[in-house]
């Protein structure tokens, strides 16, 4: 065969040479990807936590001004509890000093 093929014998040699560096460089870019890939997997689980750190701390605060805004309206609800009993007590005094109590 080596008789018959002078010139392409030489392009045969130059593609499969081309092939291995090809192979090569895809082989290596395979690499930096799967490598970069690594990395963004990693930041990404690190941002999930710190959002889910964020959220945890969020539903605490939520909660602690929930109770903070409760106060007052707690405080109203004895000051005008305790009126209605005043002016109950100030009624039936009233209505049992009219009959002679």
């Amino acid at each position: 065969m080596p008789e018959k093929c002078q010139e392409p014998c030489a392009d045969v040699a130059r593609l499969e040479q081309q092939l291995r560096e090809l192979q090569k460089q895809n082989g290596e870019d395979h690499k930096e990807l799967r490598d970069r890939l690594a990395v963004v997997e990693k930041d990404d689980a690190v941002q999930k936590e710190q959002y889910k750190t964020i959220l945890d701390k969020l539903d605490n605060l939520t909660t602690k001004v929930d109770q903070l805004e409760a106060k007052p309206g707690k405080r109203w609800e004895s000051v005008v509890e305790k009126a209605v009993w005043a002016v109950c007590a100030a009624v039936i005094a009233f209505l049992l000093g009219r009959i002679g109590l």
